[in-house]
Order: structure tokens, then sequence, then C-alpha cells
């Protein structure tokens, strides 16, 4: 029965479509809300929460209580949760799309279906045409120009619109770089998902505080990247740069800097549990400061410390504000030193000439000595090294070893799992070397989970590499029961890898908190196909942060002497 359980991502789909279904038809924000929560921590648990419900289990996730349960259990038995069902046949099906669109809240949505009869995206752009929506009250002629525009350049569900984080990080973090250069800048941060480091986002929001905030809004507009200035005030300004990136800049009262930083970080969902709390313990939380409900006084902060401060919480690390238990940790000291990217010792994933790398060896160990790395492990693929080109290699890391003595060049290789679990490179050579990675790269929903717990059982295989397989926006993750493999890694010997492929980010942050709970330790590696690629690392070690991750948790955080004596 576990092959045909609903995925978690499936049953995260069915809540949030409920929500917005729930929203159309006015029920209370609380369910709605709970609904929309307990979609985020199935999407983001490890496991497969189906088999958690038939066990009863489900109620021990934050967030998930008895009734959502349940109706996790009618997905399971039904196909689809009763109360969806029931929803969909009274709600036109593109009348929920309409809430995504900008100025569209759902009554607004509910009323331009119901008193205009519109109920398809195609309607609505001829409503607009048409001037109709300017009828309805609160609705004019600025928000039908607004619609137009969605609609005939973006994605009509801004799910569908989501760009990878090693797009955009790189991109703000310059933008951010080149406006503290600016004379009236005094502080300037990415914000919002960005900064949270989220694997993907929709927007780069950077807050900032200046002497002259025109000055430094002009400045913004005006860079000579910039494609197109989407809106523009005193204190705010939106732009689109030449690759298409959306950055939004605000310039803010220094003296709440702290507390709109905090707040445009986010997620809601931390922001809304963090000011839930407040409440019961006498605050009010806004954006741009702290109330104390008794006496009315205001506190305000210039940094985000003083605001977790003044609540009761050590400073929480944006890549943990999750609402994933992070609050709690931090109110009882409990928060985690998380790894950083100075702590990586080595490599031990890259690919070369030898395969489908697109630099040499010699080019590929120069890059990582640049990068501070004392090691890096060569793992081209197995399919193109047979008939002696795996030992060809082999002499000519040796050669190389020599000259860039005392950085190292790993002898290792990227074996490919079968379809029936076998490796496609001999256990003779195998042993002959230094790190070996285990990888599916084809079939993955033939059998997943059981090809590789055989791969593990390999007395050779050091690690299983991207374990899902998944490839963000273009390929789902596999069925592979994360949790099974888990167990079978700690009883093995065998380390999981999180790659830090921006399309890849496997294993994926819920899946390696779930990991790094069940004491396994971690690979944070580059997959680098190029010189430039094995920077993704960052990536890696921000997914791993995300993820409550140590230093001790990662095991190339290590030099490569305690790791051979940790290897099977």
């Amino acid at each position: 029965m576990a092959a045909t359980l609903p995925r978690n991502d499936e049953l995260a789909a069915q809540l949030e479509l409920l929500a917005d279904l729930s929203e159309l038809e006015g029920e209370s924000s609380f369910r709605v809300l709970a609904y929309r929560r307990a979609a985020t921590r199935i999407r983001e648990t490890g496991g497969p929460v189906a088999q958690l419900a038939l066990e009863g289990k489900a109620k021990s996730l934050s967030g998930i209580g008895a009734t959502i349960e349940g109706k996790i259990v009618e997905a399971i038995e039904l196909g689809e949760m009763k109360a969806l069902t029931k929803r969909k046949a009274l709600v036109p099906e593109e009348v929920v799309r309409f809430m995504h669109l900008p100025g569209l809240r759902p009554k607004t949505a509910r009323r331009i279906w119901q008193e205009l009869g519109v109920t398809t995206l195609e309607e609505l752009k001829v409503a607009a045409e048409g001037e109709r929506l300017r009828a309805l009250a609160g609705l004019g002629a600025t928000t039908e120009a607004k619609i137009l525009k969605a609609l005939a350049e973006t994605p009509q569900d801004p799910r569908e619109s989501r760009r990878l984080l090693g797009a955009g990080l790189p991109a703000v973090l310059a933008v951010v770089s080149v406006l503290r250069e600016h004379p009236a800048a005094v502080k300037v941060s990415e914000a919002g998902s960005v900064r949270r480091r989220r694997e993907t986002f929709r927007d780069l929001d950077i807050i900032a505080t200046s002497t002259d905030a025109p000055a430094l809004i002009d400045y913004f507009t005006s860079l000579r990247w910039v494609a197109d200035v989407v809106a523009k005030g005193d204190t705010k300004a939106t732009v689109i740069s030449n690759d298409g990136l959306r950055f939004d800049l605000r310039v803010v009262p220094p003296e709440s800097y702290g507390n709109l930083l905090q707040h445009f970080t986010g997620s809601k969902e931390h922001n809304v549990a963090l000011r839930e709390e407040a409440v019961r313990r006498g605050f009010s939380v806004s954006e741009y400061g702290i109330t104390t409900t008794e006496t009315g006084e205001v506190f305000s902060a210039e940094d985000e410390e003083a605001v977790y401060a003044h609540l009761g919480y050590a400073f929480i690390p944006p890549e943990l504000r999750e609402n994933g238990g992070e609050l709690a940790a931090a109110r009882e000291g409990t928060l985690p030193a998380l790894v950083g990217r100075a702590d990586l010792r080595g490599d031990l994933h890259s690919h070369s000439t030898w395969s489908d790398g697109k630099a040499t060896l010699e080019e590929m160990a120069l890059a990582a000595r640049e990068l501070g790395h004392d090691y890096l492990a060569m793992c081209d693929h197995s399919q193109r090294l047979r008939e002696g080109r795996l030992e060809k290699q082999w002499e000519q890391i040796d050669a190389l070893n020599e000259q860039l003595a005392p950085f190292r060049i790993l002898k290792g290789v990227e074996v490919n799992i079968r379809a029936n679990g076998e490796l496609d490179l001999a256990d003779e050579l195998l042993a002959q070397l230094d790190w070996v990675i285990a990888s599916v790269h084809s079939s993955f929903e033939n059998d997943p989970t059981g090809r590789v717990l055989a791969a593990m059982e390999n007395a050779h295989v050091d690690c299983i590499g991207h374990l899902t397989g998944r490839k963000i926006g273009k390929r789902l993750p596999s069925t592979i029961a994360v949790d099974r493999v888990v167990e079978a890694a700690l009883a093995t010997g065998t380390f999981l890898e999180i790659n830090s492929q921006p399309d890849r980010l496997d294993l994926r942050d819920a899946n390696a908190r779930l990991a790094g709970e069940a004491g396994l330790t971690l690979v944070v590696s580059s997959d680098g196909h190029s010189t430039g690629a094995l920077g993704y690392v960052e990536l890696g070690i921000a997914q791993a942060r995300r993820a409550w991750l140590t230093k001790k948790q990662i095991l190339n955080a290590r030099p490569w002497a305690e790791i051979e004596k940790l290897r099977k």
C-alpha cells in the first residue's frame, strides 16, 4: 500500500487549494490559516505524512491536529479530501486564480465572480478591457490596468513564477554591496525569502537606512543594469533587471531598522507565530515597533538582535525562521550553532573533462584551492571511465598531487545505481578509490528506495548522491522513502549528500533536518562541473543551515585524514 500513498506535495496541494476555496467562500481566517500552516508543515516534512496519518501519528507534527489528520486519511482513502471535493463543486475552477493577481483579495475575487458573473481568466481580461470592474466599489482604472498587465506578462499562478536561489542570491548580494558604497547609505541588507535562503524566490527584497532616502532611491533606479522602473517614490522603488529579476528597495527609519528587517525577512508563518506568542506575553508586535499592551510604550530597535531580545528570545538566524520550532528553542536557549561556509575543508563531489565537466583536473583543483579547500574529490561519471580510462585518470591525479601538495585531489567516482540495484563499476575498482558516490540517474520511479538500500549495502559506497533526484521546477522528487534510507545509512555507515547545484539542493531542507536529527552525518558538496560551479557550496551550506545542522554534522567540515577513519 505504501507505494500508492499520496506524496507530501500532493497532500499539501490539496490543503492549499482548500484554503483558497475556503477564503473565497468567506470562511473564518483561523480555519484558512490552519489549512495553510498544515500544508507548509507537510511540504517540509521529510518522511511520508500519509503513512503517519494512517498510523495516527501525523498529529505529532506542529500545525496538524486531529481534524487535518482525518482529512489526510480521506485523501488516502478517497483520493481527495471531502471538504475539498465539496468546495470545488461550488466555486468555478479559475476563480481561485483571480486571488493571485495584483489588487485582488479573496473578497474582491468573490465579488467579481458573483456580481459580474466572471468565472475564467479570459472573461476577467475581457471585463477589465471593457472597464466593467470599476463598476464595483473599491475597484478603479488602476486595478484594471494592473490586472491586464499581470495577465499579459506573468504566469497566472505565482507558484509557477519562482526562480532559483542560485540565480537571485549573487545578484541581490551584488546590489546590496553597490548600495552600501553610496554616501547616503547607512545600513543595507537583503530581506525576504532570499535572506532566509529558501531554494526559490519571487522578488528580491532589500531594506536600507539612509541619510538621504530620495538620493539612494535615485541611485538605485539609475543603475546600469536596470531595464525597467516599475515604481518609484521617496522611500520605495521596484525595478526589473536586464535578466528579468525584480528588486524591491525600501528605505526605512533608522530607529526601526531592526523591526522592519525582521518583519520583511519573514517568513509569514514565523512572524504570525511570533506575534501570537507576543500577545500572550502582553506585547503587540508590528513592523515599526513592539508595544507593551499595559502601558502603551513602544519599543523600536536599530537591529534585529534587540527585537528578539525584547521579546525574550535569543537571536534567530534568518534561515531558521520558518515556524519549525525555532521560537521555542530561542526562548529556551537551545538553538544550534549552525554550520558556516568557512567551516568547509573540502568538496567531495566534482566533475572534470574526463566525463561531462567543462574544466580539466588541474583547473578544478586550482579553483578549489583558491576557494580555501584542502581537498577535492574528483567523481567523474563511471560510464565515461571504462576501458582503462579510470586508471589513466589516477595517473594524472598522482602527478598533480605531487605538484599541488599539500592540497589533495581525491580519487573518486560517481557510480550509477542501475534499475536492479547493482552498481555499474566492479568492486575491485571501487576498492581502490578514496571516495565513492552512488547515484540514481534514470528510471527514478523504478523502486528508488530498494535500489538505494541495495547500493548502501556495498562495502565500497561512501555516499549517496542527490537522493531524491529532483530538479526544482522541472522534475519532482522520486517517491523514495527518505526515513528508511536514513535508517539504513546509519546502519551501514553510508553518508548522504546535500547536493548544492541550484536546481537540485537535494537533500531538501526538511529531509536534511530529518537525517540530522536521526544522528546521520551529511556531506555538503558542489557537484561542480566547472570551476565557477565549485562555489555552489555556499547554497548547500545555506540548505544545511535551514536544516538546523552544525559543523559537527557535516562530514567535509573535517580534514581528510579524519574522514578516512570514518569511511566503511
